[in-house]
């Protein structure tokens, strides 16, 4: 196995583009590869310009009507079919949009490729992690689930246990769903709890179906949940899962839209929280699956604040050369985010919260506090399951 990290980056990326007033703004992708850039990092990852998904690939999870849909609407968005969830608020079709959800497709997929052969111990694709969508349908900003994709082709070369964790401020409904009766993927997901955002799903009582029971786990957070809440949730389920399963790759999805400073989620991370558990992953992937990491992005909507220090640390990690949470951010990083958005960067590559803590569950729980609730309830809906004491 190469020890080297890869980083799966084309700028045609940027094409992945809903419109002016829509919040997925993909200027949250050129400035995360510019800050990468501007701390060195891009010199000590490999960077690689995959190929588009072709159809074949794209059929993995997606079904062929709904393929064609999307080349329709991206030829003649005044075609689009919202049956199939295109042309909507939501997803708006645009020229273009199958060609660029399928680039974005298989940069995940040479990801998984390349970790799987053992061409790169690590790879990010942080323009991934499009979650949401299901096989017949887009939904939530995302047309092609990338993330569902590369998990199929991973079993499509033989891997026969793959472990998805994702811990975007949504659940990771459609990657749930595409596995939903497959033992050989454990999905868990840690996101806000569904009676207050979309999908509405994710409930602890969604544990996977068939002889595929207990293969999925959801933990949903309360409303307002902070670093030491969202670190003990993780810290309390993820650890134990993983160890039990024993994953041969472990797929991670890091949208930013936790942190505090997201205008479409109601969580109350922080960037040193979101650098914890991007470090965590990094460590469980070492411990359980002999180093192998996929690493995705995801949701995040505080394009300036947030999401390109997020995503620049999880780059770091994967790379083995992490940016001190109290580095300063390169003043020409700086001067480029003002000539493009005419807002102000950040500074520091921490919001001043570090070092993060959280209590251990081992040393006990409150049964009355609504963040241990949460945790017990899927501890109580899935270990049993998998023969692991709640």
């Amino acid at each position: 196995m190469s020890g080297r990290a890869q980083l799966m980056w084309d700028e045609a990326v940027t094409g992945y583009d809903f419109g002016r007033d829509h919040p997925m703004d993909p200027v949250r992708l050129d400035l995360t590869r510019r800050l990468v850039s501007a701390f060195g990092l891009d010199r000590e990852v490999e960077v690689v310009a995959a190929k588009a998904a072709g159809e074949s690939t794209l059929r993995l999870v997606h079904r062929e009507d709904y393929i064609e849909a999307v080349r329709t609407a991206s030829e003649v968005p005044e075609l689009a079919d919202q049956s199939y969830g295109l042309g909507t608020l939501d997803d708006p079709a645009f020229v273009g949009m199958h060609e660029v959800s399928a680039l974005i497709a298989g940069q995940s997929v040479g990801a998984a490729e390349a970790v799987w052969r053992g061409e790169a111990a690590h790879a990010v694709n942080f323009a991934g992690g499009l979650h949401h969508a299901m096989p017949g349908s887009a939904s939530g900003f995302c047309v092609y689930n990338d993330a569902s994709v590369a998990i199929a082709r991973l079993l499509e070369l033989g891997a026969e246990r793959v472990a998805y964790v994702d811990v975007d401020v949504h659940h990771g409904d459609g990657v749930q769903a595409a596995f939903w009766d497959d033992p050989r993927v454990l999905t868990i997901s840690l996101h806000e709890h569904p009676r207050t955002l979309f999908p509405q799903t994710g409930w602890p009582e969604e544990t996977g179906a068939g002889t595929a029971e207990g293969s999925a786990a959801n933990v949903a957070l309360p409303a307002g949940t902070g670093d030491a809440g969202w670190l003990r949730a993780f810290h309390s389920v993820v650890p134990e899962l993983l160890a039990d399963f024993r994953p041969q790759v472990l797929v991670t999805q890091h949208g930013a839209d936790t942190h505090f400073e997201d205008p479409l989620a109601h969580l109350a991370v922080s960037l040193d929280a979101q650098r914890a558990v991007q470090t965590a992953c990094h460590d469980l992937a070492h411990e359980y699956s002999d180093g192998r990491w996929v690493a995705l992005g995801g949701g995040g909507y505080a394009v300036v604040e947030v999401v390109p220090r997020s995503w620049t640390h999880l780059v770091a990690i994967a790379a083995g050369r992490p940016v001190e949470p109290t580095e300063m951010i390169p003043e020409e990083w700086r001067q480029q985010v003002y000539a493009r958005t005419r807002q102000p960067a950040p500074r520091r590559m921490t919001d001043g919260r570090w070092p993060v803590s959280w209590a251990a569950w081992d040393e006990g729980y409150d049964p009355a506090d609504r963040l241990d609730q949460a945790i017990l309830a899927t501890r109580r809906a899935v270990f049993p399951l998998r023969g692991l004491l709640p």
